[in-house]
């Protein structure tokens, strides 16, 4: 396939959203506006009209379409998701910039920030505020773009691409399993063990796309766990992924007796949007290390933070 080109620039270092309109008869003869209302009923019709008139949402040759546009299957429409600065206001803690170069850009995230634009979340994320900084706009910013995945709730180091030409030799290390990342958590005290202790099971999907769960048969999750250091009823962890399944850590701890501190998925889901920024979960993303696919340099970058809850 071809790579996509989008016609809209950044907005307050947000990407345009796009969406291929279906080949679905039952739209063949509805404007465009009534399309949307369709697959997006909760903007509202007011809603679509006045981002429709705005000349913000365009067709793949760049020309805006308004409220009388046709619907045209097949067309790819461009457009700028909103969201209110009432109904998302600022995550109080602030990312840090590591390191920069001419490939890679390593942040250290906070707790509760997403890392990529999804949902409830538009602006308040890593990815929109590093495409912000002063001091990264020398780049082109809109190639910003996370190599791995880290968690809202987890913090620490996360590396970014913003040079697409050599993206793929350190997404090829991820996906070969090349990456080493080592984890601290606080969790339960569990001293019958024998440390380093592995654990491993297969994870699948939950039945609520956000969770994570455990069923029978081949394992596809593997986690080895030190005990750093004993503080009496909860202590200090080290964690080390050697796979890297969605919500791993937290679902291997849980599994053990020793649900993450402050963790509000696992093992009961608290509800969307009732986050206490004084609790933050209690795992943190300290170490990433690997071999440099271009100078075979080892490299090795460390979390500035520390957790909390010891």
């Amino acid at each position: 396939m071809s790579k996509r080109t989008n016609p809209l620039p950044l907005l307050d270092g947000v990407k345009p959203s796009y969406l291929v309109l279906p080949h679905d008869k039952r739209f063949y003869h509805l404007p465009l506006l009534d399309f949307l209302c369709i697959r997006f009923p909760f903007v509202g019709r007011e809603g679509w009209r006045a981002r429709l008139n705005s000349g913000f949402v365009v067709g793949s040759d760049s020309r805006p379409l308004d409220e009388y546009a046709p619907f045209a299957a097949g067309e790819t429409v461009y457009y700028y998701r909103e969201t209110s600065r009432e109904s998302e206001p600022r995550i109080p803690f602030d990312e840090k910039i590591l390191y920069v170069d001419e490939h890679l850009i390593v942040a250290d995230k906070p707790h509760f920030l997403p890392v990529i634009p999804s949902g409830r979340f538009l602006r308040e994320t890593l990815l929109t505020r590093l495409r912000l900084r002063p001091e990264l706009q020398h780049l082109n910013v809109a190639d910003i773009s996370p190599l791995h995945r880290l968690d809202k709730d987890t913090a620490g180091v996360i590396l970014l691409s913003h040079n697409p030409s050599s993206r793929h030799a350190y997404q090829k290390m991820f996906q070969e399993k090349t990456v080493k990342k080592v984890y601290e958590a606080v969790a339960p005290t569990r001293t019958d063990l024998v440390y380093p202790y592995s654990v491993q099971s297969r994870m699948v999907r939950g039945e609520q796309f956000y969770l994570t769960r455990e069923v029978e048969g081949e394992p596809n999750a593997l986690t080895t766990i030190e005990l750093l250091e004993n503080c009496g009823v909860n202590s200090l962890y080290r964690l080390y992924p050697h796979t890297g399944k969605k919500h791993q850590l937290r679902v291997h701890m849980m599994r053990l007796g020793m649900p993450l501190l402050n963790d509000t998925l696992y093992p009961v889901a608290h509800e969307a949007g009732s986050e206490d920024y004084s609790k933050p979960l209690q795992l943190l993303a300290k170490r990433i290390e690997f071999a440099d696919p271009f100078s075979g340099e080892m490299r090795i970058f460390e979390s500035t933070m520390c957790l909390s809850g010891v």
